[in-house]
């Protein structure tokens, strides 16, 4: 048996569904799943202090490797002490590979069996990003959770570009992992790929279970597909993947896509978009989202959540919030950060509990009709 630096506990398994509680410990201690990560993609969570994602019980958030290494650099980062000293955070760091991100750059890469030859989006210079490069970065980085570098289909995309992709996916995660020279103290995951493919989801999962690596993460989805297919692939993908390891649904965090993800197995979970429109002045609530910059809050004195005591919620109104937002405040994007943050660190919290006390499918209907209201809109969200 394969020694690793990040092991997985299971705790407690859902007598309805497939949803299970566990704990995933690290070097930089243990983490309770299901989780929700908040993502740091330049080694900050965008307008939170460290102190302040600490207080609201977040034990791991996400950087990325493509934009670390274009700015400031892995190496410096190296010379600072790592990652968790260069950002002062003293609890786990999961870094994505970088593979969404060059994959995403559309004309401005080039994909080959090496690696994929990119233009940066900062100032256009040409890079080349291999399985081994990556792993590299991510070694001076010294995350905890390295993720393999992957390639990610986009969708739609034919049977036969999707098998292509997913096997040069397989190639790649075992030059990462000969590659990876820092097993004590950090882990690398795999990446299951195979588009909306049953058959290729089921090979991809085979090639890289085979590896014994500490974790699998579903790459793929969430990448413009409706969400009915996503949960269809779900409902069969995690069944592919060992029950002792975490099981990782990337670029996912809406409440809906939560519920879900947790009912088919999924342990943990990471997203921008809590961050994303708390800058465009939205605010996730017990009662759905609100729009902040409405005029109906103009007036309105009341808190963003009566249920939530986030220190937004503690502090301030909407009627505030709406004017730091129209004045195009600083504060507006802080304030409404740190309260959707602690709304998704929450609500996991509250699943986790609904899981070990067996009611995991009542709490999950309780909330989807608090927050969404009719229930056949929620797959247009």
């Amino acid at each position: 048996m394969t020694m690793h630096a990040v092991t997985f506990e299971l705790i407690k398994k859902d007598h309805k569904t497939k949803a299970r509680r566990g704990r995933v410990h690290t070097p930089h201690g243990s983490i309770d799943t299901p989780v929700f990560m908040p993502v740091g993609t330049a080694a900050t969570v965008k307008a939170m202090r460290p102190e302040e994602i600490k207080d609201m019980g977040a034990h791991i958030i996400l950087s990325n490797t493509y934009h670390l290494y274009l700015r400031p650099g892995h190496e410096l980062i190296k010379a600072a002490g790592g990652l968790h000293k260069f950002m002062n955070w003293d609890r786990a760091i999961l870094t994505d590979s970088g593979g969404f991100q060059v994959f995403s750059l559309g004309d401005m890469r080039k994909i080959t069996e090496e690696g994929v030859e990119f233009r940066s989006h900062i100032d256009g210079s040409k890079h080349m990003l291999t399985p081994e490069k990556a792993v590299t970065i991510q070694n001076a980085l010294g995350s905890d959770i390295m993720m393999a570098f992957d390639e990610c289909a986009p969708y739609p995309a034919d049977h036969n570009y999707v098998k292509n992709s997913l096997e040069r996916t397989s190639r790649w995660l075992k030059r990462c992992k000969s590659a990876h020279n820092n097993t004590e103290s950090q882990s690398l995951f795999g990446i299951m790929q195979g588009g909306m493919y049953r058959d290729l989801r089921c090979q991809s999962a085979q090639e890289i279970v085979n590896l014994d690596l500490p974790g699998y993460a579903i790459g793929g989805l969430s990448v413009g597909e409706p969400k009915e297919l996503m949960y269809e692939v779900l409902d069969y993908a995690t069944d592919y993947l060992p029950e002792n390891k975490p099981r990782y649904l990337m670029g996912v965090g809406s409440p809906d896509c939560l519920f879900e993800g947790v009912e088919r197995g999924i342990d943990m979970f990471d997203c921008v978009l809590p961050t994303r429109i708390a800058r465009n002045g939205t605010a996730m609530t017990s009662r759905g989202k609100i729009a902040i910059k409405n005029a109906i809050h103009e007036k309105d004195f009341d808190t963003l959540d009566p249920e939530c005591d986030c220190y937004t919620c503690q502090n301030y109104s909407k009627a505030y919030l709406r004017h730091l937002y129209k004045s195009n405040e600083i504060l507006s994007s802080m304030l409404l950060t740190n309260h959707n943050l602690h709304f998704l660190i929450k609500l996991m919290e509250k699943i986790r509990y609904a899981i070990e006390t067996d009611h995991f499918s009542a709490f999950k209907k309780e909330f989807m009709e608090k927050y969404y209201g009719n229930l056949e809109e929620v797959k247009c969200l």
